[in-house]
């Protein structure tokens, strides 16, 4: 046989390999559609979303696990086990079916079927009379860059055994005009790209019909006078991401409206709970207190990063710079602004400014308290941050030590959904965009001296979707609409 044949014959059969493995990823999301229309059973894959992913990224997906998660799974076990999982009787769930398909390819020879094996795993998970979730109505109060994004991703599970359901946005004015510029802002985004589905203005009636759901635009400038429960919306969690109203007293106003029970803020708050989910969310009162505070993106960024470290080497002292994208409240040429630096033209100059995230730190992690500086430069991007945290630590350390720390409470734990591992000798802030996780961890830009004692750790962050991403976990665990997780 020619050396030419050889070749010839290698290249048909792996080429016959790779589309063997699409068919397969098509049918896995056949399945993951099927899963979340016919049963509100949402799937992933080590966290990863499987809904609206296309066939390569499904299929780099697993290329993720064998290399990160070191767990080289078949995609046809996964499809084989979304086929069954199909047929079971279920309750609305998050299920990596990742997990499931490791931890098949370990017990195998202890089932008989992939049913027995999915019967044992998921006992808990069966679908009886009464345990069907009830969505909760959410208010999104300002529609801004935090509020279009929130906006989105509530209407992605509408439909579908939602647990939030959007009924209502409320901005200053809803006039024609408005309404037809605030579709097309939702509609189309510079940054994260042009929204993936149908968006119409019903002018008559205020409303924005988003893939098929009637969604009222309010406008007001007193948030004290709306009632709400004449838009047919009762006990609803109202999320301000206008910025505007910042402590307890301001924000109680909302409480004043007819048909809000609870308001959450995506910005730091005073004398209200400041919360980075994944941290300290169990420690709310929820059936008591009523305003919470979902901190702010830097925050959410460098607490999961922090935690890690500190729980194992215990930090003494360090300081975090916040390399951040520029925001609305600077100025895209020369002029006028109340605070320093910020008035210098935000799209050609590096920006000195202040952060908050320091102090904001020890209301999520105590025992940081005075122990942490902070400060900030916003840079000419728009979007996509990174924290540099430099610590002193108690424990002396490695930079594999503190690699392998970090990449376990990414993938293990109550932390998985917060911290991104990446292994990518490449990464730069564009191709963190998206990224669902607050934190993405850059594990090739640790360093650690020689002594051990200092640490620098490199955390980017999506500081629009990833922190928002943030606030609806939030949201989902304030208005106790909880699905089962089988992480």
């Amino acid at each position: 046989m020619s050396h030419n044949t050889v070749l010839s014959d290698t290249y048909s059969n792996e080429l016959q390999v790779y589309v063997n493995q699409e068919r397969a990823a098509v049918e896995l999301g056949h399945m993951v559609g099927k899963l979340l229309l016919d049963k509100s059973i949402e799937l992933v894959l080590f966290r990863n979303h499987l809904v609206d992913t296309s066939l390569s990224e499904k299929l780099r997906l697993f290329k993720y696990a064998a290399e990160v998660v070191g767990k080289p799974i078949s995609v046809f076990d996964c499809a084989d086990l979304a086929r069954e999982l199909h047929e079971m009787n279920l309750a609305p769930a998050k299920i990596d079916i990742g997990k499931l398909a490791s931890e098949w390819l370990a017990s195998r020879d202890h089932y008989k079927t992939h049913r027995e094996f999915l019967e044992d795993k998921l006992s808990n998970f069966t679908l009886e009379a009464g345990n069907e979730l009830e969505p909760r109505d959410v208010i999104l109060f300002g529609f801004g860059r935090i509020g279009r994004l929130a906006a989105r991703e509530l209407i992605k599970q509408a439909g579908k055994g939602q647990q939030l359901r959007l009924r209502a946005i409320v901005t200053r004015e809803d006039d024609e005009l408005s309404l037809k510029k605030r579709a097309a802002l939702f509609e189309n985004d510079s940054v994260h790209g042009r929204f993936k589905g149908t968006v119409a203005v019903d002018y008559e009636n205020k409303c924005l019909i988003v893939n098929g759901q009637r969604v009222y635009m309010i406008g007001t400038k007193d948030p004290a006078t709306v009632d709400y429960t004449a838009y047919g919306i009762a006990n609803a969690l109202l999320i301000d991401n206008t910025g505007v109203f910042k402590d307890r007293n301001a924000l109680s106003t909302h409480l004043k409206s007819k048909g809000v029970s609870k308001v959450i803020l995506t910005a730091p708050g005073k004398e209200v709970p400041n919360i980075v989910y994944g941290i300290n969310h169990r420690d709310l009162d929820i059936g008591n207190e009523t305003i919470f505070s979902a901190a702010s993106c830097t925050t959410n960024a460098i607490c999961p990063i922090l935690k890690v470290v500190h729980d194992h080497l215990g930090i003494e002292q360090g300081h975090i710079e916040t390399v951040h994208a520029y925001t609305n409240d600077q100025n895209l040429l020369d002029n006028m602004h109340k605070k320093s630096r910020r008035g210098r033209s935000a799209a050609i100059n590096m920006v000195i400014t202040e952060t908050g995230a320091g102090k904001a730190v020890t209301k999520v992690i105590p025992s940081l308290a005075n122990k942490l500086t902070a400060n900030a430069v916003r840079v000419p991007t728009p979007n996509g941050s990174l924290a540099i945290i430099h610590v002193m630590v108690s424990k002396p350390t490695t930079r594999d030590e503190v690699n392998a720390m970090v990449r376990k409470a990414a993938l293990e734990g109550d932390l998985v959904n917060q911290i991104y591992y990446s292994i990518s000798e490449e990464l730069v802030s564009s191709d963190i965009i998206g990224n669902e996780c607050c934190s993405v961890f850059d594990s090739q830009a640790t360093i650690v001296s020689p002594d051990g004692k200092s640490v620098v750790l490199y955390s980017w962050y999506d500081n629009e979707y990833g922190y928002t991403k943030q606030v609806i976990r939030l949201a989902k665990y304030v208005a106790k609409v909880r699905r089962n997780i089988y992480y």
